[in-house]
């Protein structure tokens, strides 16, 4: 980029311009940024038009409902974030330590994972970064890739994400997947992949990532199976196991998590035994922080500690 560019785009902002950006993009509203950041609304309303004159774009739709980013307003978005986390980095290197790390962190976890990270990651992550602001969102992996590139979430804990240029992906571990049924007379056994078409299945809707390496192996197989009802609140789909309205295959760590409970008999699949991929995913393009570098860390740890068999077993043990 010619220096002259790069002079006007840095007389076009300053940081609390950025900072007051960010805070609208974040919240959906002028109204709230206000109230969060202690200053008037005229205030933050005045910096942000000062902001989109300079870079002569404009940034957000106003309407009656709140601000809306444009399309580049969210592109610029993830870039002002990135320079308010490095802003924070270069503060933290010269005068603190990580307990003085300050910033936002956005977490993305499956309901079946939460379920059992959730108490470990916040208790690591207030007992290392006292200041930092943690959000933990639940949702369908096929959701939480969605929210990674929309930039609405900085990391992510994801089934057999779908490989992509625009994330990051690093595998943690592979995890089996088991046969919910329920308890009426049946005993626990290993169930031969090949003997899943019998079975009246319960299952989240395609494309979610246990379903399409589920029909996946079934195509290999030449099998049609029985997709009796499609469910994606994986609570929901265990009650209805529970009540023998049919059956479900999920990864190990919903029994792990305690989410099966009792009345509901848990069968290992075999020959073949179906693994998943449990991985951390981020945005390929996303800044680094020191921050979400640490909780991504504590993250990492987290996921060996809960999900990894070994580690269950000798817990269980205990």
């Amino acid at each position: 980029m010619p220096i002259s560019n790069i002079r006007r785009w840095k007389q076009a902002m300053n940081f609390r311009q950025i900072e007051y950006f960010v805070n609208v993009a974040e919240l959906g509203s002028f109204s709230r940024a206000s109230a969060v950041m202690r200053t008037t609304q005229p205030a933050i309303s005045r910096q942000v038009r000062a902001l989109e004159s300079g870079l002569k774009l404009q940034l957000f739709h106003r309407n009656g409902r709140g601000a809306q980013l444009t399309d580049a307003g969210q592109r610029f978005l993830v870039y002002a974030k990135g320079i308010l986390h490095q802003l924070d980095g270069a503060r933290h290197a010269v005068t603190g330590s990580d307990a003085d790390l300050t910033g936002k962190v956005v977490i993305g976890l499956p309901p079946s994972i939460g379920q059992v990270m959730t108490v470990p990651v916040v208790r690591a992550v207030r007992e290392r970064y006292r200041n930092a602001e943690l959000t933990i969102m639940e949702a369908l992996s096929v959701s939480l890739q969605e929210r990674l590139l929309a930039g609405r979430i900085d990391v992510a804990v994801i089934h057999n994400p779908a490989p992509s240029p625009l994330l990051k992906i690093e595998p943690i571990l592979t995890e089996s997947t088991c046969l919910l049924s329920a308890a009426h007379g049946v005993k626990p056994r290993t169930v031969p992949f090949r003997s899943l078409d019998r079975y009246e299945l319960i299952s989240p809707a395609a494309p979610h990532p246990i379903r399409s390496m589920v029909e996946a192996e079934a195509a290999r197989c030449n099998m049609k199976l029985k997709i009796a009802l499609e469910i994606d609140a994986v609570s929901n789909m265990l009650q209805l196991v529970r009540e023998g309205y049919g059956h479900a295959v999920v990864p190990y760590n919903v029994v792990r998590a305690g989410m099966s409970g009792t009345g509901i008999v848990v069968q290992t699949i075999a020959r073949p035994t179906l693994k998943g991929t449990v991985a951390l995913v981020t945005a390929a393009r996303r800044p680094h922080t020191l921050l979400a570098d640490g909780i991504t860390d504590i993250l990492r740890q987290v996921v060996q500690q809960t999900l990894n068999p070994e580690s269950s077993s000798r817990r269980m043990a205990r």
